[in-house]
């Protein structure tokens, strides 16, 4: 367990938080003038590599070779020149800080962070943080690198090594993340309201999970599970890989489940919630390749729950009031998330392949723009 406190003067600025992985939706901007929960569970912190937030600097500013030393190895329209390994919380685990008024502004229904850190330190006044709870941003505060200090605190060793669940607990959790769930929109002429879609936590696993299988396929035809995985992938691996060449096979892999057998290319593997370490074969068959998901979108597609149940023969009176309705669907396919999507693919050194540069400069044109 740690606590994080002011670099200034040492103000606590946090409740004691034990660390997890960053999600993989931790940067998604999700629909328009949509009201997304909050990012972090109470209770813990994730560390960002990358940095966040102004000022930014072009493509075009950047030094020979800077982008690659920073992990980048495709064009994107900017980068932040901030400092990387910003710690992102829940903002119920905040302490010791006040909003500063004269950075609030630019943003749409809520701070958006930029102007820059939002948040000073109650002690000394020292911008140590930023708010982030916009229309179509997931609600978090994020600690600035250079403002705080990460201390443990008393019993820390023994609290993070009770922390770090094995699988076999895991997956007896059965934490699953449904496919689909209600996204509440901020109201116009009636008032908040809400609408049922896909969930944005599974199109951005999707979204990076479909840049791994891009790397993986090595420019062939991937096949992958029937169901709500191939709802995820086919479409866009349809599109974005060319026909008639020899398959690659992709098959869900992880504990409990059996061992892939000698045919298989590519593995769809949960990834720890603690650790953010994959889950790997004892014994892998073979030259295989491993693509996250995150531990609840994988239990899902492993083990998906039943549809409620519904009457099986026979009807009800007209009169009676019905309380069993169908239940909602998403209003249209499932897509990867778009920016999920390039955020991972520039961070993976396969994309300097000539076939994946020209996917990555066509997200937005033509027909591939309807497949995220």
């Amino acid at each position: 367990m740690f606590v994080f406190v002011c670099a200034g003067c040492g103000t606590e600025l946090t409740t004691p938080l034990s660390q997890v992985a960053l999600p993989v939706h931790a940067r998604q901007k999700y629909g328009n003038g949509v009201q997304l929960p909050v990012l972090m569970e109470a209770g813990t912190f994730a560390v960002d590599p990358d940095p966040w937030g102004g000022p930014w600097r072009t493509w075009e500013e950047l030094e020979p070779g800077e982008a690659e030393a920073r992990g980048i190895y495709a064009p994107v329209r900017a980068l932040s020149d901030r400092a990387p390994g910003a710690g992102v919380i829940a903002p119920g685990d905040v302490r010791g800080t006040r909003l500063m008024p004269e950075r609030l502004g630019g943003a749409c229904c809520g701070l958006d962070g930029g102007d820059g850190p939002n948040m000073a330190c109650e002690g000394c006044g020292l911008p140590v943080a930023t708010r982030i709870d916009d229309c179509s941003l997931w609600q978090a505060v994020r600690l600035d690198a250079e403002a705080v200090r990460r201390l443990p605190v008393d019993g820390g060793r023994a609290a993070s090594s009770s922390s770090s669940s094995s699988w076999a607990e895991l997956v007896a959790q059965g934490e699953r993340t449904p496919p689909f769930e209600a996204i509440a929109t901020w109201g116009g002429q009636l008032g908040t309201s809400h609408y049922w879609s896909w969930s944005p936590r599974l199109e951005a696993a999707a979204g990076h999970a479909l840049a791994h299988l891009l790397v993986a396929s090595e420019g062939q035809p991937v096949e992958v599970p029937d169901g709500l995985t191939a709802d995820a992938f086919r479409p866009a691996l349809a599109a974005l890989l060319p026909a008639g060449a020899p398959e690659r096979r992709a098959v869900l892999a992880g504990p409990g489940q059996p061992p892939p057998d000698t045919g298989v290319d590519i593995l769809l593997v949960p990834v720890h919630p603690r650790t953010g370490q994959a889950w790997a074969p004892a014994h892998p068959p073979g030259s295989v390749h491993l693509v996250p998901l995150p531990l609840g979108v994988w239990l899902w597609l492993v083990s998906p729950r039943p549809d409620p149940p519904v009457p099986a023969s026979g009807h009800l009176p007209l009169w009676v009031l019905r309380d069993d309705p169908l239940p909602p669907l998403p209003r249209g396919p499932l897509r990867a998330d778009r920016g999920t999507f390039q955020h991972t693919l520039v961070r993976l050194p396969a994309v300097r392949s000539p076939w994946l540069r020209t996917i990555l400069e066509n997200l937005t044109h033509g027909a591939w723009l309807r497949l995220f």
